[in-house]
C-alpha cells in the first residue's frame, strides 16, 4: 500500500486525537501499522531529505484539524480532540477531508484569508475555492513537486545551449566546473583546457592540488542522443595509461551504455562517468552557467518561543 495522503490521514488522527493526549512520532508508528505500509514507505523522505513523507502528512492533517477547531494541542508536541471533534465523530464519517473541514466556519475563514496580492496590488482569489478540495498533496509535497519541475526543465536548458555552442566552449565548461567543484584549489591556473588536435584523446586537465603534484584528465563528448558507449570509454582509459595517470573524468551531454559502465568497474585506475542529467545537476549546484533569478524563504512559528516556563 502507498502511503496515505493527508486527507485519507485526517480521520485516523483525529481518532487517536480523541484516545487522549497524542504525539506526533507515536501517531506516526501507528498509523504505519494501520496502514500495513513496509519499512521503505516508513522511511521515505520528502524531496529535499528533510522530513519522512508520512511525518509531513500527519503534521499537515493535525494542522488542519486544528484550524477546522476539532484538535487542540494542550502543551508543547501533543494534542487531543475537542468536543467538535468528537462530536464529528459520533457521526462515524467514513471520511474527514478538506471538503468536510469546510462546515467549519474556523476552516472557511482560514481559507478565507487572502494569501497574497497581485502585480497590480488586487487580491488574489481566495483559497477557499473549490480547487482546495481536490489538492492531495501537503504544501511541502507541492512546492517540491514544483521545484523538481522547474530543476528538470532548467536541466535540459543547460544541456540544450552546451549542445547549440561548439565543443571547445563545453570542454572549457566541464573544466571551470570541475573548479568550481574544488579541483586545483582556488587558482584559476589548475585546470588547462587541451582540446587540440594530438590531446591523446583527453580534453582537458586539472591539478588535483595546487601545487599539481596529483592531476585529473579530463574527456567530454557533445552526444545529442546516442549513448557513449565501451570503446569510447576504452580510448579514454588507453590515453589514461599512455600519460601515466591514474584519474579520469568522462563527461557526456548524453548517457552511458551498460557495458561502458560496468567496464570502469574493473579498471585499475579510477574514472568517473557523468552522464547529462548529472552533469546538469552539478551544473546547477556549483553555479556553473546558472545564477539565482529569485529567492524564497518559508519560516514555522519557533514553538520554543511560545512555550512559558512552568
Amino acid at each position: 500500500m502507498a502511503i496515505p495522503d493527508y486527507q485519507t490521514l485526517m480521520l485516523p488522527v483525529l481518532q487517536l486525537a480523541a484516545e487522549g493526549e497524542a504525539v506526533i512520532s507515536e501517531a506516526e508508528r501507528r498509523l504505519a501499522d494501520q496502514f500495513a505500509l513496509t519499512q521503505a514507505e516508513r522511511d521515505q523522505m520528502l524531496p529535499s531529505g528533510r522530513q519522512r513523507v508520512l511525518y509531513n502528512r500527519i503534521q499537515w492533517a493535525k494542522s488542519y484539524l486544528t484550524k477546522a477547531g476539532l484538535v487542540t494541542s494542550p502543551r508543547r508536541g501533543r494534542f487531543t480532540a475537542t468536543d467538535q471533534g468528537r462530536a464529528l465523530l459520533a457521526r462515524h464519517p467514513e471520511r474527514i477531508d478538506n471538503a468536510t473541514l469546510m462546515e467549519y466556519p474556523e476552516f472557511l475563514d482560514f481559507f478565507q484569508r487572502p494569501v497574497h496580492t497581485t502585480a497590480d496590488g488586487g487580491l488574489l482569489a481566495p483559497a477557499s475555492s473549490p480547487i482546495i478540495a481536490t489538492i492531495q498533496g501537503t504544501p511541502e509535497e507541492s512546492i517540491e513537486e514544483a521545484v523538481d519541475t522547474l530543476q528538470a526543465s532548467l536541466r535540459q536548458d543547460l544541456l540544450d545551449r552546451l549542445l547549440n555552442n561548439s565543443p571547445s566552449f563545453f570542454e572549457r565548461v566541464i573544466v571551470d566546473l570541475l573548479v568550481a567543484m574544488g579541483y586545483g584549489g582556488s587558482h584559476r591556473n589548475a585546470a588547462a583546457q587541451l582540446g587540440r588536435v594530438g590531446d591523446g584523446g583527453v580534453d582537458g586537465i586539472i591539478n588535483e592540488d595546487i601545487l599539481g603534484l596529483d592531476r585529473v584528465y579530463v574527456q567530454a563528448k557533445r552526444y545529442t542522443g546516442n549513448a557513449v558507449g565501451r570503446p569510447e570509454v576504452q580510448a579514454f582509459v588507453g590515453s589514461l595509461v599512455g600519460l601515466g595517470a591514474s584519474k579520469g573524468v568522462f563527461v557526456t551531454t548524453s548517457t552511458f551504455s551498460p557495458q561502458a559502465v560496468e567496464y570502469t568497474r574493473h579498471l585499475s585506475q579510477r574514472v568517473i562517468l557523468i552522464d547529462g542529467q548529472r552533469l546538469a545537476d552539478f551544473m546547477i549546484e556549483h553555479n556553473v552557467g546558472v545564477r539565482v533569478s529569485r529567492r524564497i524563504e518559508f519560516k514555522r512559528v519557533d514553538e520554543d518561543f511560545f512555550t512559558e516556563e512552568e
